[in-house]
């Protein structure tokens, strides 16, 4: 019997990255989170410690920061600058990693104008972005984790099987809530010059939001198909998605033994246990998704 090396990478994990621009009186906040890995031929390094193909992690880390300096750009533009270079530069690498989590600030108003150099964030939000660099091709995958939302009416539940562990009652009225983490992954079409990453991920929070406020909701999984379609109709170069959707229950707290009524209007925020619903939506005459899923953790 051998004992061989499988597929394996490395890298810098989660650079923390905050640029200004001071270019203008009214300054803008690029916050970041990059995480850079190397794949290709390291055998040597985990079978006998040799470290002669092996660029280091703090190498990574400061190629991060020097090229930061220039600008940054679209979270997506920075992961392909950074995947290209460290492939054609590091004489081993045949491949790379590189994700990217932007944490959006808003301006501070005050009164009614955006604040010049003050700013708020909203504490979970994220956009991401994981590139896959092999050799001259490249593979983009995009979304956000951790949108927030809720709508307090417009949502039901029923017609499901009942058995004798069965305890939840049917509802045509019910509060829907959920954190979406989703990634679409992009054409060949975005890597042409010019392609605006910015628009594509403006266009595809819209439709999404917008589905789960208008939709009719009769389950969960039927609105996350619904917000899924509507980022492939709104954004053409997006060929599919992935959502994680927890389902964040409200249940209507019981106010008969305090001899009041509950008219739907006092509920219980349960934290867990939870629903957890998660689904790929796809243009059935998309290309291969290559390894573009293959570095992505968890369902999307």
């Amino acid at each position: 019997m051998a004992i061989v090396l499988g597929p394996n990478q490395y890298g810098k994990a989660e650079v923390r990255l905050v640029r200004v621009d001071r270019s203008s009186p009214q300054h803008s906040i690029t916050d970041l989170t990059v995480t850079t890995q190397l794949r290709g031929d390291f055998t040597a390094c985990h079978t006998t410690g040799d470290n002669a193909a092996v660029l280091p992690t703090d190498s990574q880390k400061n190629t991060v920061y020097a090229f930061a300096r220039d600008g940054v750009g679209q979270p997506e533009e920075f992961a392909l600058r950074l995947g290209r270079h460290f492939v054609a530069s590091a004489d081993a690498a045949t491949g790379a990693r590189i994700a990217v989590d932007e944490h959006p600030w808003a301006r501070i108003t005050v009164d009614g104008v955006g604040h010049d150099h003050a700013f708020t964030r909203a504490a979970s939000l994220r956009r991401t972005t994981v590139v896959s660099i092999e050799d001259d091709r490249a593979w983009v995958v995009s979304g956000v984790s951790d949108l927030v939302v809720l709508k307090s009416t417009g949502s039901e539940f029923h017609g499901y099987p009942h058995d004798r562990y069965t305890t939840l009652a049917e509802t045509t009225e019910r509060i829907l809530a959920t954190a979406v983490t989703a990634r679409w992954r992009y054409t060949d079409e975005a890597l042409a010059a010019g392609f605006d990453f910015g628009a594509a991920h403006a266009g595809a929070m819209r439709a999404m939001t917008e589905t789960f406020a208008t939709h009719h909701s009769l389950a969960l999984q039927q609105t996350l198909f619904a917000m899924g379609s509507a980022v492939l109709e709104q954004v053409p170069a997006a060929v599919e998605v992935r959502l994680s959707m927890p389902n964040k229950h409200h249940f209507l707290v019981d106010l008969a033994p305090f001899g009041l009524d509950n008219p739907n209007e006092v509920y219980f925020a349960a934290d867990r246990p939870y629903g957890l619903i998660e689904a790929s939506v796809a243009r059935d005459d998309g290309p291969k998704p290559g390894p573009a899923w293959d570095f992505v953790a968890g369902f999307c």
